[in-house]
């Protein structure tokens, strides 16, 4: 049986949200932390067929939804309703390397943002977490569904040595960061750059378990090398690396063509500590301040304002600088803040950044 309620609580533009799990607890502790916090619960079920039935009779704003369930699981749930009742989604995953797997595959069939559960499935570690919860519900009640769900198969990579291949009078590094909505477009841009005399950089904001299946992800759709980043790891033309989650990615040496970079944690950034780790305005500053040869620093969608000051140390810097148009992008607040500090050169679709990053030679 559906089962709606009525725990408003909150102001009158708070999200609407449907919990989804299996474990009443689990129900009842998330709701509760989302109620504490000014967001309204719905309705909750426990399976993803009574979740269709919820959602069609509550027609909520947010439905945050558990992967693993008996029955009809959260990943084909998710399918079930873009095509039945489309919703933002938040999926909510085990803070594991299997976790990551079917995540990406819920990204992949239209969620659009997820958040690891600490301790996992079934545990209070949520509670510790409460209020990255409540900011991801909010971010993705205020999601662009269209651009989520538009385009979901990335394009075919391009292969080494084809005549998409695109010669440089100079090697180029591009940093590139995202967070909401960033796996799929990631995959879009890196999947559309051709092979050429470029190496890159990626910061996604993500966990620890989860950036090195994306690497993999990146990888297998791009005619890139691309890897999740060790400390002292180089990279030279046509590699690319991922800053794993946890740590601060940090361009280390560059010279001849040949980058480095170094690992740090969160005490050893110094100054105004970033708000997420692994951070854009880290890599982007120490990329602004190593890199000698072309530069370009990327702004895709995603939540709040990281990216800002770094984006603005490229631009000082002498590097070229781009973000995702708002029509393209499933949250418009990275890139909108990037395009407020005035140092970004063009706005362009998520189709046409990888031709921005080389400056139109694509």
């Amino acid at each position: 049986m559906s089962r709606t309620t009525d725990r408003r609580g909150g102001r009158s533009d708070a999200p609407r949200v449907v919990v989804v799990d299996d474990s009443p607890f689990m129900r009842g502790l998330i709701g509760d932390l989302l109620t504490d916090a000014g967001v309204a619960v719905v309705g909750e079920a426990g399976d993803g067929a009574e979740a269709l039935s919820v959602v069609a009779e509550t027609r909520p704003d947010v439905v945050t939804m558990d992967v693993e369930m008996p029955g009809m699981g959260g990943i084909e749930a998710v399918g079930r309703l873009m095509a039945e009742t489309p919703t933002p989604v938040l999926m909510l995953s085990a803070h594991t390397a299997e976790g990551a797997d079917v995540t990406f595959e819920a990204l992949e069939r239209g969620a659009v943002d997820f958040f690891a559960k600490p301790g996992g499935e079934v545990s209070t570690g949520v509670s510790r977490e409460a209020d990255r919860l409540v900011e991801a519900v909010r971010s993705v009640a205020d999601a662009d569904l269209e651009a989520a769900t538009r385009d979901r198969r990335p394009r075919s990579a391009p292969t080494t040595g084809s005549a998409s291949d695109v010669d440089l009078a100079e090697p180029l590094t591009a940093v590139v960061g995202a967070s909401t909505g960033g796996p799929k477009a990631v995959e879009r841009v890196l999947s559309a750059l051709p092979m050429t005399d470029c190496r890159v950089l990626v910061v996604q904001h993500m966990p620890e378990a989860f950036t090195p299946r994306f690497a993999e992800r990146l990888d297998s759709a791009s005619a890139y090398d691309v890897r999740e980043a060790t400390d002292g790891d180089r990279i030279g033309a046509g590699e690319a690396l991922v800053a794993p989650g946890g740590s601060h990615m940090r361009v280390g040496s560059y010279r001849a063509g040949r980058l480095r970079v170094k690992l740090v944690d969160e005490d050893a950034v110094g100054g105004d500590a970033p708000s997420v780790t692994p951070s854009v305005d880290v890599t982007m500053r120490s990329a602004a301040e190593t890199v000698s040869d072309p530069l370009v620093g990327v702004i895709l969608t995603g939540m709040g304002d990281d990216g800002s000051v770094g984006i603005r140390a490229m631009a000082e810097a002498g590097a070229r600088t781009v973000a995702q148009s708002e029509d393209t992008c499933v949250v418009y607040g990275m890139p909108k803040r990037a395009v407020g500090t005035g140092a970004v050169d063009s706005v362009c679709d998520l189709d046409d950044v990888a031709g921005a990053i080389l400056g139109g030679a694509a």
